[in-house]
């Protein structure tokens, strides 16, 4: 079988066709990525090339979209801004990319018919708003959309583009929202890898507001094999929450980087909160359970652990990428 994924250069979608190229020998993958800030071509080093094609190119550019997705049967579309800070900062890239990009795909797909069997689309719990720290509340597939940020309105806003797809034109998409990744190549300007490299250059640890907004984390393997469960096995025009049953306060998880490097607590530094900053995000994937017999497999500790362990000795991947 052989798929298009858009974003295979950054964090997660270098991760997923890793994967997929190990779990799946059989296949072949086209990665579509521009290379922005976040995209690394050194987070894909190694990796059988004979399976593997990269076009460097937007997804906002119908004639390279055309190109990418020539043979391909399966979409797994991971290409979207996706840093909140940058969305309040400036949000036209982010309407630009996550919902004209997405458009420019679904088009594509749907003028290629039944060649495409699965379009795939990535999305996030941040569509559906915050939920408050002293409640057991959490996120599901009924959750109602209440996205706070321009980059989550944005992400909404190509969600409900993709199954307007599926209802209008019947292609056959799929939508998974996800928790928190953390792993391997997270890009050294997101919470866990920033706190990491700060840590071990003895810098200041910058922490929002009061640090107890709560986040649940995944690993990114675990949600590289939830894709995985979606693909082979989930219902078309459906969507599943993946959460890694991993609910952290922000100052919880600094504390444990911390701990693990044997750096002092005074490193942290309180700053004035984000705009619009959510409390607490949960996912409850009881449905990929159910319906997919998906759930993660590695507990925070251990992943976190793990992923301090592949920062420190991968300094060559992640020094070039610090301003």
């Amino acid at each position: 079988m052989q798929l298009l994924v858009t974003g295979g250069a950054g964090f997660i979608g270098s991760n997923f066709v890793r994967y997929w190229l190990e779990h799946h020998p059989e296949d072949s993958i086209t990665n579509l990525d521009l290379l922005t800030y976040a995209g690394n071509l050194e987070n894909l080093k190694g990796i059988d090339e004979k399976r593997y094609t990269f076009i460097q190119g937007d997804i906002c550019d119908a004639s390279v979209v055309k190109q990418a997705m020539e043979g391909a049967e399966v979409v797994i579309h991971f290409a979207a801004e996706s840093h909140v800070d940058r969305s309040i900062e400036g949000s036209l890239p982010f309407l630009k990319t996550n919902v004209l990009g997405t458009q420019t795909l679904l088009d594509e797909a749907h003028r290629r018919g039944s060649q495409i069997r699965r379009f795939h689309h990535i999305s996030t719990d941040e569509v559906f708003g915050a939920l408050d720290l002293d409640t057991n509340e959490t996120f599901n597939e009924k959750t109602p959309y209440d996205p706070r940020s321009p980059y989550s309105a944005s992400k909404a806003a190509s969600d409900h583009l993709v199954r307007a797809y599926q209802h209008t034109h019947q292609l056959p998409i799929t939508i998974s929202n996800c928790s928190n990744n953390y792993g391997p190549y997270h890009y050294p300007e997101k919470f866990i890898p920033l706190m990491i490299v700060q840590a071990l250059h003895d810098k200041p640890l910058p922490l929002y507001g009061d640090g107890k907004n709560v986040r649940d984390w995944i690993h990114v393997e675990d949600h590289c094999a939830g894709i995985e469960a979606i693909l082979l096995k989930g219902q078309v025009g459906e969507t599943y929450c993946l959460g890694g049953n991993a609910e952290r306060a922000n100052i919880d998880v600094i504390k444990q980087i911390l701990r693990e490097l044997k750096k002092p607590e005074s490193l942290i530094r309180f700053v004035s909160d984000r705009k619009g900053h959510d409390r607490r995000y949960a996912i409850d994937a009881s449905k990929a359970k159910r319906e997919l017999a998906w759930e993660p497999k590695k507990n925070f500790d251990e992943g976190l652990t793990e992923t301090i362990q592949w920062f420190l000795h991968h300094e060559d991947w992640w020094k070039p990428l610090l301003p």
